[in-house]
């Protein structure tokens, strides 16, 4: 059983493959986070700025298989080519319900598969593209992949902590709160000075897509 917040077809906003066409699914639950206002305070996610609780979303709903999530997720595919199909678990946390015949089931219908992830539990194998989004105070489970994505600034880390783990890219990602002009200029200013980190924008956000 499946529990999916939203599927709908976009482009994939931020992160290395801004500006790709995308089908995403975003899963209901998170753990580090319940969702609810009442306990942003005390979460370790404190600035989330996902609704990722129940299934009320476009698409959303419980899936009994991994073949009718599947398939879910080809009839959202704009047309029958299957050159560049391109799935993105996300949520809350996809890899509490992203598992081995889901993967199977989509890379027989021609998807690469592709996570968001806070990093904070294995990933099964045979994911595409790994996207790992750390969170200060979590005990990093994946620490390799092919996008590291920081939300910056964090307090109680510095970007420089992550540079000895093994992915392709790293990105820096500035805060989406009250002082995100401030943080935007920060995250410039630091991937200036080190270029190791390039910048990730929200372009989704800018354009008026979901």
């Amino acid at each position: 059983m499946y529990t999916i917040k939203e599927i709908y077809y976009t482009i994939q906003g931020e992160g290395f493959h801004t500006g790709r066409p995308a089908v995403f699914v975003r899963f209901t639950g998170c753990n580090l986070w319940t969702g609810h206002e009442k306990d942003r305070a005390n979460a370790i996610c404190n600035f989330c700025d996902t609704d990722f609780i129940g299934t009320d979303g476009p698409g959303g709903g419980k899936f009994e298989t991994s073949k009718d999530l599947a398939d879910t997720v080809l009839s959202k595919w704009p047309n029958e080519s299957t050159e560049n199909r391109f799935v993105v678990f996300t949520g809350g946390e996809p890899l509490l319900q992203l598992h081995k015949n889901l993967i199977e089931a989509l890379h027989f219908n021609k998807f690469e598969i592709a996570v968001e992830t806070n990093g904070t539990i294995k990933a099964p194998k045979n994911i595409d593209w790994i996207c790992v989004s750390p969170k200060v105070g979590t005990n990093l489970k994946i620490v390799k992949g092919d996008e590291l994505k920081l939300v910056y600034p964090q307090h109680g880390v510095k970007p420089s902590e992550y540079e000895n783990l093994q992915f392709d890219y790293f990105s820096l990602q500035p805060m989406d709160n009250k002082e995100i002009k401030e943080n935007t200029q920060k995250a410039i200013k630091y991937c200036h000075e080190h270029p190791l980190w390039r910048l990730s924008l929200q372009t989704h956000k800018f354009i008026g897509i979901p």
